[in-house]
């Protein structure tokens, strides 16, 4: 492996070489940083320091988990502690000595945590670890933690939650690694995907693919949304507005009364919903947007039926609240669905299941659900997928598309609410806006 580069380079690495490089070498950077490629692919950062008169190299963690700049900053806060006669590396071996993968998890999200853009984000890096990787890497100590024990943690729920077992993969990489630029262990890191994991687990794309949150059946629909209608309860309501926006379970459930249209009441003056219905709008900040981009949606009769019906708590900012005044969870709308499920084959019935995968259909199934009655109304590809606030097109096509289509989804949601409803809509009683 020869040599790439010189020690004080002219011209110091940049974040596009190193995301993009795979020839095997050592590349540098100044300061005695340099980045160093395997022959597998796998790639390392590494300092080389003159410690009290002696030359070392130290681990600095590797890419994408330790970006340029943080190499850069421990490089040169590494530098500094030589210069002043201090020994970073053995600052890094003494702490290794006692630190668990548990204790490092707490150290990493300590820092990590409010980088998250949302609190289920935040629960749920944590909730991965405390579930599937602390009973078993939790008390080991972090520097004796090999790619068997990852494997260990991995492969159970590898083929069965595929993409809970793909974020897991990446959070214990992102522990490990923060791990060997403390000081706490050294080597590669054995969460490592590309010529590591990548040679013994499948890829996540073979093993998923089929694997979508179950859907309602268009034929199963008018009858489920009338059974729907016949429950009680915050959750159930909020099951119903999900399903009329074909909305996240997220943005409903964190939806707040300032996120809606308000107009003025004219004798009383106070504010209320927007009357007439068919201009309410319900605008969901980026910042609770999987897109990270405002998103607004055209809010149906229907829909805003529901909503003038629902109790406000003072004290809670949520239009579906919890009954001390928070937000729902996640698993109480989950389990709206899954108790209508449990009538219907108590009733003798099947219920309603997603034909192609034969189980119960799921909140977040019914996006999809929305998604194949949009395609089979002949509704234009890119109306449904605004609605669902997907990305559609090329970065060029977006800056171009300055609109939401609003309006045009205004009548595309009254058709689908009509639907659910059991309502027929044709090209006479439906407009659509060109």
């Amino acid at each position: 492996m020869a040599d790439i580069g010189i020690r004080k380079p002219q011209k110091a690495l940049t974040a596009r070489f190193v995301e993009t490089i795979a020839d095997p070498g050592k590349y540098f950077d100044g300061h005695g940083l340099f980045l160093r490629v395997r022959p597998n692919g796998a790639k390392q950062w590494v300092q080389r320091i003159t410690i009290r008169g002696k030359r070392s190299e130290i681990g600095l963690g590797s890419p994408p988990a330790i970006p340029l700049a943080t190499a850069r900053k421990l490089a040169l806060e590494h530098r500094g502690t030589a210069m002043g006669g201090g020994d970073p590396l053995a600052d890094r071996r003494k702490a290794a000595v006692v630190l668990t993968f548990d204790d490092a998890v707490e150290r990493y999200l300590a820092n990590k945590l409010d980088e998250f853009r949302n609190d289920k984000h935040r629960k749920q890096w944590r909730s991965t670890l405390d579930t599937y990787a602390n009973p078993i890497l939790g008390p080991m100590r972090v520097s004796e933690v090999t790619m068997q024990d990852v494997l260990r943690v991995l492969e159970p729920i590898w083929q069965t939650k595929t993409e809970t077992a793909k974020r897991l993969r990446g959070r214990i990489e992102n522990v490990l690694s923060w791990a060997a630029v403390a000081g706490y262990r050294t080597g590669d890191n054995p969460a490592r995907w590309k010529g590591n994991l990548a040679e013994i687990l499948p890829k996540p794309s073979k093993v998923t693919k089929g694997s979508n949150h179950p859907a309602l059946a268009l034929g199963d629909v008018p009858v489920w949304w009338h059974s729907l209608g016949q429950r009680d309860g915050m959750a159930a309501q909020a099951l119903q507005f999900l399903t009329l926006t074909a909305s996240r379970s997220g943005e409903v459930r964190g939806m707040t009364w300032d996120e809606l249209n308000l107009g003025r009441d004219e004798g009383s003056g106070a504010r209320t919903l927007a009357t007439p219905a068919t201009t309410a709008t319900w605008t969901i900040p980026a910042s609770r947007m999987k897109a990270e981009r405002e998103h607004r949606v055209p809010l149906t009769p229907q829909a805003v039926e529901i909503l003038r019906a629902l109790p406000r708590m003072a004290d809670s900012p949520y239009v579906f609240f919890a009954p001390r005044g928070g937000m729902l969870s996640d698993m109480s709308i989950s389990a709206v669905m899954r108790r209508m499920q449990e009538s219907e084959v108590k009733a003798g019935h099947e219920g309603f299941i997603d034909p192609r995968n034969k189980r119960p259909a799921v909140p977040h199934g019914l996006r999809s659900t929305f998604r194949q009655w949009a395609a089979e109304q002949g509704f234009p590809r890119e109306i449904a997928e605004i609605a669902l606030a997907h990305f559609i097109g090329s970065d060029v096509e977006r800056a171009y598309q300055r609109s939401d289509m609003l309006e045009r989804r205004r009548a595309m949601m009254t058709a689908w609410a009509g639907f659910l409803c059991g309502h027929v809509f044709s090209d006479s009683n439906v407009t659509m806006l060109a």
